[in-house]
Parts: structure tokens; C-alpha cells; sequence
């Protein structure tokens, strides 16, 4: 039993030539550590490039309309007026539709039978009203006055006339002025006077949208 065990740890020693060499065996940690290296490299950077984005450039044009307000301060103790208002003259006591012509400087009656005379002197003037709303047969009212000047007047399409301008009270609603009044025969006009602006000038403004604002004129006592 000695013996064979002896040869057995002599065999082991022994190396056989023709066997070739015995393949070496390396430990199971030593060829996982590549594996886990390469598991832990970083990946190649890569250029990455990205599109510019498209940008649409859209011209757009806002149109504003300002409407420009303008107040006008109107003095409280000033008339408003339409544009026709009922009008009381002095000589004459009579109270008359008129026209409010914002156009002329100076008012203006229609007289009939424009008469030139001379009293102490002084030029004077006589001349004749006749109401639009007079009836038939009513006597037209006759005035006599000093003419103050003469005034020259021109129209498109007739002839520059020579007026004789006159003083006379105006009254509208409860505001009475003495101003000139120029004469001259109009015909069968439907307004006997136009109120000018020598009336409305520092006392009345006009609303165009509106007529008989004032009413019956309130003439003055002892007018």
C-alpha cells in the first residue's frame, strides 16, 4: 500500500513531453476586470448640430385715427341761437322770423320804398315793412330815420349796391343791442332781416341744428 502510494505522487511530478504543455488556467476576477472597465468608458463625444430655426419675418401695420375734439368755452350770460330766431326791431314795434347769418358783418332789412330825404340838415331815410305774415290789406308799417353812412355791398352775380345803414334795436330773447342795420329792397324775401355778426360778436353763438332756441323776444319797458 506504501508502495503504490509512493508511485502515484511520483507520477505527478513526472512531466510528459508529448502531452504537450497544460493550459494555464487564470482566476475567474482577473477576466471579468476588462469587461467591467469597458462597461465604465465614456462613449466617443459626437458633434451634434442642430437647424437653425426658420424665422418668418411678417410686417404689420397698425393704422390709428385720432378724432380731434375741440371745446369751445361758451360765457354763461351768451345766447345760443338757431339758425332762425324771432326778432323784435325798435322803430317799428314789430316782431319779425330772421335769419341768423353768421356770413355778414352788418344786419340787414329788407325796406320797401327806400326814400332819401333832408330833415334839419341830416340826411334821412323813409322806407316800408311788410311782413311775410301780414293779411291782405293790412297797411305795411312806415319808418323814418337819420342815415349814419352809406355802405357799399357786392354779391356774386349782381351789381355792388350803395346801402343806407341806419341804428335800430334788436331784441332776442331778453338781450336787446342797439346796432347798424343796412336797407335794402330784397322783394318778396320770406326773412325781412338778417341778424349779422356786428349783433352776435361777444353775445350769442349759433347752433346750426336748431331754430326758435330764444322764442318771443322780451323787449324792454319804454322801448
Amino acid at each position: 500500500m506504501l508502495l503504490a502510494t509512493q508511485l502515484l505522487a511520483g507520477c505527478e511530478s513526472l512531466q510528459f513531453p508529448w502531452l504537450g504543455k497544460p493550459p494555464e488556467t487564470e482566476p475567474a476576477e482577473a477576466a471579468a476586470v476588462p469587461a467591467a472597465e469597458e462597461a465604465l468608458q465614456c462613449p466617443e463625444p459626437v458633434e451634434v448640430v442642430c437647424a437653425e430655426p426658420e424665422v418668418k419675418v411678417v410686417e404689420r401695420v397698425i393704422e390709428r385715427h385720432f378724432e380731434k375734439v375741440v371745446e369751445v368755452p361758451v360765457a354763461k350770460d351768451k345766447l345760443v341761437l338757431g339758425t332762425v330766431e324771432t326778432v323784435s326791431i325798435e322803430p317799428g314795434g314789430l316782431s319779425l322770423d330772421s335769419v341768423i347769418d353768421t356770413g355778414s358783418s352788418t344786419s340787414s332789412l329788407n325796406a320797401r320804398d327806400l326814400t332819401p330825404f333832408e330833415r334839419d340838415g341830416k340826411e334821412w331815410v323813409r322806407f316800408k315793412l311788410i311782413p311775410s305774415d301780414s293779411a291782405e290789406g293790412d297797411a305795411p308799417v312806415t319808418i323814418e330815420l337819420p342815415v349814419k353812412r352809406y355802405m357799399r355791398v357786392a354779391r356774386p352775380g349782381f351789381e355792388s349796391q350803395r346801402r343806407p345803414v341806419v341804428e335800430m334795436n334788436l331784441t332776442i330773447g331778453d338781450v336787446t343791442h342797439m346796432v347798424e342795420v343796412n336797407l335794402t329792397d330784397r322783394g318778396n324775401s320770406d326773412f325781412l332781416l338778417l341778424i349779422g355778426r356786428n349783433f352776435l360778436k361777444d353775445a350769442a353763438v349759433v347752433d346750426v341744428s336748431r331754430r326758435n332756441v330764444q322764442g318771443a323776444p322780451k323787449v324792454p319797458v319804454g322801448k
